[in-house]
């Protein structure tokens, strides 16, 4: 039986599933791959596939890729599926892999999946690093920026983020951080809690695990302050609402991490493995959505293959009291209710949106949609009809729902379908701002390249598509994500391009928000997709 060693990549992701033992050979008559090609196909694994089927393939919101499934399908079969797409939302690869990549993915998926080992507190401790000590924090801005406005954007596969300035569209700073950053969070506004400059800092979670502690008040050589690595392979992270706490939810190992918000200095580790909803065992439980709850002192934890929301008290890091919230699978990522009460979040499996209210720590709706819904920051709106609603975009259909989500004052509408709009494909992110009149929605998961390129806008009004914008039509290169900026007069939108690159390769597009009109464009970025505006943010407006 052939083992390797677990291992660091080149591309800094420390991730082990790129490097954990497996025997190469199922049996006989299995397909075979030499030790490099079997070492360079678990790479992409992870960085391609493993979001969605999970570090063992035993599938989430993707279908499952054990071997017994996968050998059915066999290798010609797979090598379409993997270079096409799939009208179920899976992405073509053909533009991002080479065929001899894409060969040789479909067949190591046919192989029995590698398991990587655990991670441990004395581990992180030992990954642990301070750039800046708090003692030499500067007590003013070191620039004269208007930092409530800049942008936080991720590049993604150079596992860096760059700090953008709204005011003046200059790039501030490329910041080294974890590898293809997911999420980038601060504290936030918190009832009867009040954080000095809540948003100068922001902790981003890389794929790797790796958590980053910036601060946007340095000048940008020091912003990058502190870091810890808490998994290898992690989606999200949360500060408490008193800044002393930063949370990061681990795909593998399925744990979470409580650390030290000033220091980073992990401090408390928890298992996410656990029963789910069906009344199985779950070895990969794996921790999605990461949120600070703006009416209490605890954080919303998503157990994605659980089906339940994990509502964890961090007011006593001794004693944890947590409350587990049954719901549906797999849970995936979601956004508050303008009274910041209600937590809804996606279970893509389920096809339903599940509502939680965080006063009562108990489940309030669970909201039947279409095919995969993600709503990804999310966004709430008024509707002429239906009041407040929210609303998702959905993975395996092109479609945008919207339900009412206003129990109080109007409580025949709550948590119930206002109405559909059918796009042109489906998509991964939606947002709008109370200013706005229209709602932005991709298309990024459309296998066709000018539907996948374009951004459809969304009348609040007439409940119509007013405008398809395409920003691309160059090969391989997508349209992802929609962030306003703090006063809502302009539209930031991403050109993504979906394969690897050690150089600029994609810009930022940007839109007068009430025209519709191109008005500027930010360049010299690798691979942008989630840009994360300071104000917005850390005041909920969604």
């Amino acid at each position: 039986m052939k083992k390797t060693n677990f291992g660091l990549s080149v591309l800094g992701m420390a991730v082990g599933i790129a490097a954990s033992g497996i025997a190469l050979n199922v049996s006989a008559a299995a397909p075979t791959l030499s030790e490099a090609d079997f070492e360079k196909a678990k790479t992409i694994y992870f960085q391609r596939c493993a979001g969605c089927h999970g570090t063992l393939r035993k599938g989430a919101t993707g279908k499952s890729l054990e071997p017994k499934s996968t050998m059915k399908l066999g290798q010609e079969r797979l090598e379409k599926i993997i270079t096409y797409g799939t009208e179920g939302g899976m992405n073509n690869f053909d533009d991002i892999l080479s065929k001899e990549d894409i060969t040789t993915i479909s067949t190591y998926i046919q192989l029995e999946p590698p398991i990587p080992p655990e991670m441990s507190l004395a581990l992180m401790k030992e990954r642990h690093k301070v750039f800046v000590e708090p003692k030499d924090y500067p007590t003013k801005p070191m620039h004269g920026r208007n930092w409530q406005n800049f942008f936080l954007v991720i590049e993604r596969d150079v596992g860096k983020i760059a700090i953008v300035d709204g005011d003046t569209k200059e790039i501030v700073a490329h910041i080294p951080t974890g590898y293809a950053v997911h999420v980038l969070k601060a504290v936030e506004h918190h009832e009867g809690m009040h954080v000095e400059n809540a948003g100068r800092f922001w902790y981003v979670m890389g794929r790797d695990g790796m958590m980053t502690k910036v601060d946007l008040w340095q000048t940008p050589e020091k912003m990058k302050v502190a870091q810890v690595q808490i998994a290898y392979d992690a989606r999200d992270v949360a500060v408490s609402g008193d800044g002393k706490y930063v949370i990061g939810g681990g795909y593998w190992p399925p744990h979470f991490v409580i650390a030290d918000a000033e220091t980073m200095e992990p401090l408390k580790v928890v298992s996410a493995r656990g029963v789910n909803v069906d009344g199985e065992y779950v070895n990969e439980s794996r921790v999605a959505a990461v949120y600070d709850t703006p009416l209490a002192p605890t954080w919303l934890v998503s157990m994605k293959e659980l089906g339940q929301m994990w509502q964890v008290d961090y007011s006593d890091l001794d004693n944890l009291k947590i409350t587990k919230i049954d719901s549906a699978k797999y849970l995936h990522d979601g956004f508050y209710d303008p009274s910041n009460r209600y937590f809804q979040i996606a279970a893509n499996a389920s096809d339903k949106m599940v509502v939680v209210d965080t006063k009562t720590q108990k489940l309030e709706a669970m909201i039947d949609v279409d095919k995969k819904p993600h709503p990804g920051p999310g966004a709430n709106w008024i509707d002429e009809k239906c009041g407040p609603v929210g609303g998702t975009t959905h993975l395996g259909v092109g479609k945008v729902t919207a339900w009412g989500n206003d129990p109080v004052g109007h409580k025949d509408q709550a948590w119930k379908i206002c109405y559909e709009v059918e796009t042109d494909g489906p998509g991964v992110f939606l947002r709008t701002h109370p200013k706005s009149d229209y709602i932005w929605a991709d298309q990024t998961k459309h296998p066709e390249p000018e539907v996948q390129q374009s951004i459809q806008v969304i009348s609040k009004k007439t409940r119509e598509i007013i405008k398809t914008i395409q920003l691309t039509e160059k090969k391989g290169y997508a349209a992802v994500h929609i962030e306003f900026n703090h006063d809502g007069t302009e539209v930031w939108t991403s050109v993504w391009n979906r394969a690897d690159s050690k150089e600029p390769n994609g810009e930022i597009i940007i839109f007068d928000a009430k025209t519709l009109e191109e008005k500027a464009r930010v360049k010299g970025l690798y691979a942008p997709t989630g840009k994360f505006n300071v104000y917005n943010r850390v005041n909920h407006v969604t």
